[in-house]
């Protein structure tokens, strides 16, 4: 499975890249309905109560990804700077007349804060940039050590961004995940990935590299999708992502963890789709989750003495196709 956020129509996705940390930013064309899965221990979020489905405002605009553990938090604010001056954000007065609005940029931040120079955090500037990079739809690579995922680390790896969509009937779903997850993505007993058996590599190898126990990290990203969705339904989706987390990682969801999923909709007119539809949707938010945590550490680059995982294929293993 391959794809990207991008194939989800009304979607655009923008990177501030750092070196050791950085930020992605997520900018739905419209304002988009949103919710919100939290299942680690150690969540750095912003702005995730109001996206429960019994809560007043109903949609987003934009989501902020993040390094920087906390401090990350940040660069939504600048995020919001620039969403401001391009005259986007929930109209306080109502949508017929004149006054003030406030751009709803949720957030989440993983702890890269190990890696490279501690001092080194995204900030509002970061956050404007990379909100600037999504508005314009600035070229990126999709996959590896871009934005939030510059400083990720996944168990004894180097970690990062990654993507990955598919269909169901007519719609998409997609995920972007900033892989930096406490457990490891590798079974030690075997050698194969735990989402992808059929990849493996030096069991030899990967088992001399230095543990990382004790480690705060933290899996974090987004699902979107086109299907009409309500509020309710893209909480649904939001918990099942957790699956893919749980497929491709282990443990997930750690005390040590902030996994933390949003699940946004870019349709306009939301319809309550059928319980058998969304059965399909959460089954394709956990699909998507659990390879796009495969398509970031796939294609991580070595840097600031972490091992990426295709440093650790040889002739007796298979690599990935």
């Amino acid at each position: 499975m391959s794809g990207t956020l991008d194939d989800v129509p009304g979607i655009r996705v923008g990177h501030r890249s750092l070196g050791d940390t950085g930020c992605t930013v997520i900018l739905p064309e419209t304002p988009a309905i949103c919710a919100v899965d939290v299942r680690g221990g150690g969540p750095g979020t912003r702005e995730t109560d109001l996206l429960e489905p019994h809560n007043t405002v109903q949609h987003i605009h934009a989501i902020t990804l993040s390094g920087g553990s906390a401090y990350g938090l940040a660069a939504a604010d600048g995020v919001m700077t620039l969403l401001e001056k391009s005259g986007i954000g929930f109209p306080v007065l109502g949508e017929s007349v004149t006054g003030p609005i406030v751009p709803i940029v949720p957030a989440a931040v993983i702890f890269d804060l190990l890696v490279g120079d501690a001092d080194n955090r995204p900030t509002a500037t970061d956050g404007y940039q990379a909100a600037q990079a999504a508005l314009t739809r600035e070229p990126s690579k999709s996959n590896g050590n871009i934005g939030a995922g510059c400083g990720a680390t996944a168990g004894k790896l180097r970690g990062g961004f990654g993507q990955a969509s598919t269909h169901v009937g007519d719609w998409v779903v997609a995920a972007a995940i900033v892989a930096n997850p406490v457990g490891e993505i590798v079974d030690v007993e075997t050698g194969a990935l735990w989402a992808r058996p059929d990849i493996r590599i030096n069991l030899a190898k990967y088992r001399a590299l230095a543990s990382h126990t004790g480690q705060l990290n933290t899996t974090i990203g987004v699902i979107a999708t086109n299907a009409p969705i309500t509020k309710s339904q893209a909480k649904r989706l939001a918990i099942a992502g957790h699956d893919g987390i749980a497929w491709a990682i282990r443990p997930a969801h750690s005390p040590l963890d902030g996994d933390t999923l949003f699940a946004l909709t870019t349709a306009q007119e939301p319809a309550n789709v059928d319980t058998d539809t969304m059965r399909h949707l959460s089954h394709a938010a956990a699909t998507v989750v659990s390879e796009a945590i495969i398509a970031a550490v796939m294609n991580a680059e070595p840097g600031y003495g972490l091992t990426t995982l295709n440093e650790l294929f040889d002739d007796t293993t298979k690599v990935h196709p």
